[in-house]
């Protein structure tokens, strides 16, 4: 198989800037907030634009409905005999209603090689990327058959991903997936994850009146669901520690590896910078190994608000008649949310059988590969785009189509991601670069070259003839 000029990927990155920058910028400027129904309408506008954008660039496109959000779906048929990839990226946004924002959240702004504004970094940007390398490589004529799969519910956990995946007629199994939403540790080291963390949300609640009363009068006697709900928090966690003590937590739990934790410590991290890009205080830890393996290897449990009583300024001095905590489990592979939430309910009886526990929602982690010859061909790549050879990682935060898309294809999953910690993913004066989008054009158009080398294990099912 011939390979491509190298020049003239160089050249078609550098005249295609200002191509990703418009396209950039007419995607940020649409509000694609899916956790809100208020911004149902970004939400179609977000999918029309996406599938205008992929038909400019030659693929055969769908938008594939769901009972919520659809996801749109851009297809190059190199032939029938020929290898075939799905890239996965996500469209819709976190809500952007922070005051620390210093322009407005849904207004695109390029300040030099930054190009600012929510959904920069996740999970615009890297979508594009993965787009315009998949133009060169159809115009350069690599024999590989590319997918893009684009999903507009990422950020609300994928609840209707599963119906994106069993629609056979627009969306058949590729010979692997490689995913482009995960974060590097640090700029000059690239990092590949190969592993995800699950999560189990849920909500404790407690009643133990019908309205507020007087303090004076009936505090001492009176039950106070809010003491109680603490009481219950700290029953299932050392808040000093960070240790779960919900007994049969950790009972599934698989401590990664010598040669995970080597290449952990070979990413790049460095506490003072963890610190800085999170606007962080203090840690539980200033061992730089056992903080790596707390936050990408070890499931935890976190408390995220509770409410309930007075909430207004100063104090009112009542007894409130309820109260809720809300709550999180981030999971690691080999525990199942199913179990832990069993754990959790049956934990909470035993403590206070009068709290009522509710699952929010949940996600199974994940567990990817990092030898073989897709894995090997994914370093190379990397290395080519950005000269300097990845480590292995794994990711702290979830991914809910991840696990969908194993189970419903069985295929090779593998994560090239883009985004920096510096580049606010999830926070306020969120950004994307040129020159992470540039590396990432080359190390994907690298990777495709690989790829088309592998023997094509389903591409008559992958994609039909346009």
């Amino acid at each position: 198989m011939k390979a491509f000029d190298s020049s003239l990927l160089q050249t078609y990155i550098r005249d295609h800037r200002p191509v990703f920058e418009d396209m950039l910028g007419q995607m940020v400027e649409i509000p694609s907030v899916s956790s809100n129904p208020a911004h149902d309408p970004d939400m179609s506008k977000m999918a029309d634009l996406a599938s205008q954008f992929l038909e400019s660039f030659g693929a055969k496109t769908s938008i594939v409905p769901t009972k919520g959000h659809p996801s749109v779906v851009g297809e190059w048929f190199a032939g029938k005999q020929c290898p075939s990839v799905t890239i996965y990226n996500h469209l819709d946004v976190q809500p952007a209603n922070e005051p620390e924002w210093l322009q407005e959240p849904f207004t695109f702004r390029k300040d030099g090689d930054r190009y600012c504004g929510r959904g920069a970094t996740d999970d615009k940007g890297p979508a594009l990327t993965a787009l315009l390398a998949a133009r060169f490589a159809r115009e350069a004529g690599i024999p590989l058959n590319i997918r893009v799969l684009w999903e507009l519910e990422e950020e609300i956990g994928s609840p209707n991903f599963s119906e994106v995946l069993q629609n056979r007629k627009m969306v058949n199994p590729s010979d692997s997936v490689l995913v482009s939403d995960t974060i590097w540790v640090s700029r000059n080291r690239p990092a590949l994850s190969c592993g995800l963390r699950g999560l189990l949300a849920a909500q404790l609640i407690l009643r133990t009146g019908e309205t507020d009363i007087h303090s004076g009068l009936t505090g001492g006697g009176a039950r106070n669901p809010l003491a109680e709900l603490c009481e219950a928090a700290h029953s299932c966690l050392d808040a000093k520690s960070g240790r779960v003590k919900i007994p049969g937590f950790y009972d599934d739990v698989v401590p990664p590896t010598r040669a995970e934790m080597k290449d952990f410590l070979g990413s790049g991290f460095q506490l003072r910078l963890f610190k800085e890009a999170y606007q962080l205080r203090s840690l539980r830890t200033s061992d730089p190994q056992d903080l790596l393996k707390r936050i990408w290897a070890s499931p935890t449990f976190e408390v995220h608000g509770l409410t309930g009583g007075h909430m207004g300024p100063g104090v009112k001095t009542i007894v409130p008649p309820w109260g809720e905590l809300k709550v999180s489990m981030r999971l690691v592979p080999n525990q199942q949310p199913a179990k832990i939430f069993r754990l959790l309910k049956k934990h909470i009886r035993n403590r206070n059988p009068d709290i009522e526990v509710l699952k929010d929602c949940e996600l199974e982690p994940f567990q990817g590969i990092s030898e073989g010859p897709f894995a090997e061909a994914l370093q190379e790549a990397v290395t080519q785009g950005f000269g300097r050879r990845p480590v292995f990682v794994r990711e702290g935060g979830s991914i809910g189509a991840i696990a969908l898309l194993q189970r419903a294809w069985r295929v090779p999953i593998l994560f090239m991601g883009l985004s920096l910690p510096e580049h606010g993913y999830h926070a306020p004066n969120e950004f994307f670069d040129w020159g992470q989008a540039s590396g990432g054009i080359s190390a994907f158009v690298h990777y495709f070259q690989s790829l088309a080398g592998f023997p094509p294990a389903r591409s008559k099912r992958t994609t039909k003839k346009s």
